[in-house]
C-alpha cells in the first residue's frame, strides 16, 4: 500500500467521521443556540476578523508612509535646497512602483511645492479649496491620518491618502509627505469582506459621515444621522467608549437589524458591520453544521498538512532554481536577484558595492588532458576556495562555464583585497596529481580577475562588462593578476 494511499485514507477517515460525529452533536442544539450564535458570537467575530484585515490592509501604507517621513535621503534632500528635483521624482516613484500604491507625494514646507512621482503638481495654497488638508493636518499637530480626497494628479480619482509629518531633528517641520490608495481599492475590500461575511459594511468618521463603502455615491455625502433607522441609534454609536466595541439593534421596514461598531484608534474611524436578522437566521440554520468547531479543527489540520508537504517541495524547487548543480553555489538567476537588491540599498543608503569577475587560466588544457571528471573535480574545489576567501555579506555565484563572480559589499580596495586573497588561495590549489606526475609535466590552475565598482545609473550588463574587460586585461597582461576596471 502506496504511502500517498495511506495518508490519503487517513485525512478521508478524519473528515468523515469528525463531520458526522460533530454533525449529529450540532444539530440537537443548533436550533436554540442559533440566535444566541448570531449575537453574541458570529456577528462580535465578524466584526474583529474585518478589523484586523482591515489593520493589515490598510497598516501597509501607514507603514510605509512613516518610513518615508523617516527616510535620512528625503530630509536630506529637503534640507539641502530641493535642488534635483529628478532624485524625488526617482524615489516617489519607485515607492509607488514597489509597494503598488495609486500615488506617492511628497509637499514642502518651505516652498510650498506639491511633488509627486511626475514632477511638481502645483504649490499649495490656503486660498486652494483643494489645499486646506495640507494646513489642517499641519495645524492638528497629528503625527498622521488619513484624508478621503480627489487625487488632482490624477484626474481627480477619489482616494484614501495617509499623510505623515516630516520633521528635522529639532521637531521642526520640513513637509508632508505619504502614499495614495484608490478608493476602488479599499471600497473592493469591504466588498469583499461583505460577500465573505454576508453583512453590511463601511467606515464613517467621529462625525458620522461615511468614510469609505462600497457604494461610492455615498462617501461624504451621507451622514448616519439622516439613515432611516440608523439615526436612533446614531448618537450612541458616536459617543460609544472608543476603547471597547458595542452592540446595536435598530428597526427599518418593520426587520431587525443587529450593528455592531468598534473604534479604529489608527484611522480615527468607525468600524460598522451590520447584520438583518432574518438572512443572519437564514444562513445560520443552512450552515451551521459546516461552521463549527470540529469543522474548523479539521480545516486546521488540512491546512498544517499541506503547508508541510508545500513547503517540501517547494524550499526543494528554490533551492535547484537558484544554486549551480555542479558547485554547489549560487547560480547566474540568484545573482541578479541579489544584485538587484544591492541596487536599491546602495540607492537609499549609498552605501558601495564591487564586481569582481574571474576566469580560470588554462582550464580548457586541463579538462581536454585530465578529463571531465577532473575538471568537475576542479570547479568543485575552486568555488570551495572562493567562498573560503570571502566575507559573510560578500555573494559568490558562477556566472558560467569557468567563470564565477562575486558581489563584494564594499568599495575598489576592499574588492582588490578579496580578489588578491582568492587568486593566492587558487594558485595553490592541486591540479590532477596523477597525471601531472605521469607526463612529468606539472600543472597549474591560475585565475584571472576583473574588478569594478557600482557607479550611479548603472545596470547589471554595464558593470559586467566594465568587469569583464579589466579581466580580459589581466589575461592579456600574463593571466593570474587582478585589474581593476
Amino acid at each position: 500500500m502506496s504511502v500517498r494511499f495511506k495518508l490519503i485514507t487517513t485525512l478521508t477517515a478524519i473528515l468523515v467521521v469528525s463531520f458526522i460525529s460533530v454533525s449529529i452533536f450540532n444539530y440537537n442544539v443548533s436550533r436554540n443556540s442559533a440566535r444566541n450564535e448570531i449575537l453574541n458570537s458570529a456577528l462580535p467575530l465578524t466584526r474583529d476578523n474585518i478589523y484586523s484585515e482591515l489593520q493589515s490592509g490598510l497598516m501597509r501604507p501607514l507603514f510605509v508612509s512613516s518610513l518615508m517621513a523617516n527616510d535620512i535621503f528625503l530630509k536630506d534632500w529637503a534640507n539641502a535646497g530641493e535642488k534635483n528635483v529628478m532624485q524625488l521624482m526617482r524615489y516617489l516613484y519607485e515607492i509607488k512602483n514597489k509597494y503598488g500604491f495609486f500615488t506617492a507625494f511628497f509637499v514642502s514646507a518651505t516652498t510650498g511645492d506639491y511633488f509627486y512621482y511626475d514632477g511638481v503638481l502645483k504649490t499649495v495654497s490656503p486660498k486652494d479649496s483643494h489645499d486646506v488638508w495640507y494646513y489642517d493636518f499641519i495645524n492638528s499637530g497629528k503625527e498622521y491620518d488619513f484624508d478621503v480626497d480627489t487625487n488632482e494628479a490624477a484626474n481627480n480619482v477619489l482616494t484614501v491618502f495617509i499623510n505623515h509629518r516630516v520633521n528635522d531633528k529639532d521637531g521642526k517641520l520640513i513637509g508632508v509627505t505619504g502614499v495614495g490608495l484608490k478608493m476602488d481599492q479599499v471600497a473592493n475590500l469591504l466588498k469583499t469582506f461583505a460577500v465573505k461575511y454576508s453583512k453590511e459594511i463601511f467606515l464613517i468618521d467621529p462625525q458620522g459621515f461615511i468614510q469609505v463603502h462600497p457604494d461610492k455615491k455615498l462617501i461624504g455625502n451621507i451622514n448616519i444621522k439622516n439613515i432611516p433607522g440608523f439615526k436612533n441609534i446614531a448618537d450612541d454609536v458616536l459617543a460609544m467608549n472608543r476603547t471597547s466595541s458595542s452592540m446595536f439593534k435598530y428597526k427599518v421596514d418593520g426587520e431587525s437589524v443587529h450593528l455592531t461598531a468598534r473604534f479604529i484608534p489608527e484611522f480615527n474611524w468607525f468600524l460598522i458591520v451590520e447584520q438583518k436578522e432574518n438572512a443572519a437566521m437564514m444562513a445560520a440554520r443552512n450552515n451551521f453544521i459546516r461552521t463549527l468547531g470540529s469543522g474548523a479543527l479539521v480545516t486546521l489540520l488540512i491546512i498544517i498538512l499541506s503547508i508541510i508537504t508545500i513547503n517540501h517541495f517547494q524550499s526543494r524547487l528554490e533551492a535547484q532554481a537558484n544554486t549551480d548543480p555542479l558547485t554547489g553555489v549560487a547560480n547566474r538567476r540568484s545573482f541578479e536577484k541579489r544584485i538587484d537588491a544591492a541596487m536599491n540599498s546602495q540607492l537609499k543608503t549609498g552605501r558601495p558595492f564591487s564586481l569582481v569577475l574571474m576566469d580560470l587560466d588554462g582550464f580548457k588544457v586541463i579538462n581536454d588532458t585530465c578529463g571531465h571528471n577532473e575538471g568537475d573535480r576542479l570547479l568543485k574545489e575552486i568555488s570551495k576556495v572562493i567562498n573560503s576567501s570571502i566575507r559573510e555579506n560578500d555573494f559568490c555565484a558562477r556566472w558560467g562555464g569557468d567563470e564565477f563572480i562575486v558581489l563584494v559589499s564594499g568599495d575598489l580596495a576592499q574588492a582588490t583585497l578579496i580578489a588578491e586573497r582568492i587568486r593566492n588561495s587558487i594558485e595553490r590549489t592541486i591540479v590532477c596529481e596523477d597525471v601531472a606526475q605521469a607526463i612529468s609535466f606539472e600543472m597549474q590552475v591560475t585565475v584571472s580577475c576583473g574588478i569594478t565598482q557600482y557607479l550611479t545609473g548603472d545596470t547589471l550588463d554595464s558593470l559586467t562588462s566594465r568587469a569583464d574587460k579589466a579581466m580580459y586585461e589581466s589575461k592579456e597582461l600574463g593571466k593570474n593578476k587582478v585589474v581593476v576596471s
